[in-house]
């Protein structure tokens, strides 16, 4: 039991443990607090576990860029913000603890999963949730954090609508960026779709669409140079090719070029996919007893808040039941 050493009144794992230090051993930590980990800490607080959320920057991930949340059932129109501290309040609601700090590794190789912190903290647990999301690439131009969610987004599933009849750009040239595009282009006004490189990487079909579009104007060998405002929100990007700039009035702009996990710190627990996600399927499950992933940073097709919410639930049903079992 040296994966244990220095905890005291390990004699019946299968009640709740309380150590000299309580507030370093849980049930279950859950890194990450977007939606797949929030949804996890209620139901897993629900059953009653000792429950810890991490999470090194704001609670709600990516849907805190969102202005309004119009998919998420139920209800009718909310703020990714209000959303996430809604799922907050009721994680906490149930006894979860928050605590704001950086993971910077994990050690899983017990039956007691050890996570270290940047602000120096030990923290112990039967089981983790690994739910640290993804990260969008951006295009690293001069005042675009400040416009992210006014003006700037990364989803026309979540925020296409709020464009309706005016005037928006894409930038990327994949397929999800040639996806985004086609969506758009069946309500707004008219549409620019800015691909750094000389041809889209996209499917061929995907490309023919749009290039019918009679309100799709693109830019090849192009990229943003400059984004500009009007009392806090995007009115319009220069776009540069080869030594030319325009100037273009848009109302929104779509950056479509790529995620960025951030699961590398974990690949002892929970291996990695060619593209850095987790090597996980909708049972959350990982090769590491007692290790679960959800949300976004698992390998899958569809990111939307409501499949963070289902992975976040079949995480916690499934640490809960680890933590019940007999291996205890």
């Amino acid at each position: 039991m040296s994966d244990i050493s220095g905890f005291n009144n390990l004699n019946n794992l299968n009640e709740p443990y309380r150590s000299a230090e309580p507030d370093c051993f849980y049930d279950i930590i859950i890194i990450g607090a977007g939606p797949a980990g929030l949804t996890a800490a209620v139901y897993a607080g629900r059953a009653e576990k000792r429950v810890l959320i991490i999470e090194k920057n704001s609670v709600g991930g990516q849907i805190t860029y969102s202005p309004r949340v119009e998919n998420y059932p139920a209800i009718d129109s909310v703020s990714g913000v209000d959303l996430a501290q809604r799922m907050l309040s009721q994680a906490t609601s149930y006894g979860a603890d928050i605590r704001y700090d950086a993971v910077t590794s994990v050690d899983a190789s017990g039956r007691i999963k050890t996570v270290y912190t940047a602000g120096g903290k030990t923290l112990r647990a039967r089981a983790l949730i690994i739910a640290v999301g993804v990260k969008h690439r951006t295009l690293g131009v001069d005042g675009e954090e400040g416009l992210i969610g006014n003006g700037i987004s990364f989803c026309a599933v979540c925020d296409g609508a709020f464009y309706r009849g005016k005037t928006v750009a894409v930038v990327g040239g994949g397929n999800s960026a040639l996806q985004e595009a086609l969506l758009l282009s069946e309500s707004v006004k008219k549409l620019y779709v800015i691909q750094n490189l000389e041809n889209f990487t996209g499917e061929k079909s995907l490309r023919a669409r749009l290039t019918k579009k009679d309100n799709v104007e693109c830019f090849m060998g192009s990229v943003v140079s400059a984004l500009h405002s009007d009392k806090g929100l995007l009115s319009a990007i220069t776009v540069k090719s080869g030594g030319a700039e325009r100037l273009l009035d848009v109302d929104g702009l779509f950056v479509a070029v790529g995620l960025e996990p951030e699961n590398g710190i974990f690949e002892s627990a929970a291996s990695l996919d060619g593209m850095g996600y987790f090597k996980s399927g909708e049972d959350c499950l990982t090769e590491s007893a007692g290790v679960f992933v959800a949300g976004d940073c698992r390998a899958k097709k569809v990111r939307q808040v409501t499949t963070a919410c289902a992975d976040g639930t079949a995480a916690a049903v499934a640490a809960c039941e680890y933590t019940d079992s007999e291996f205890f």
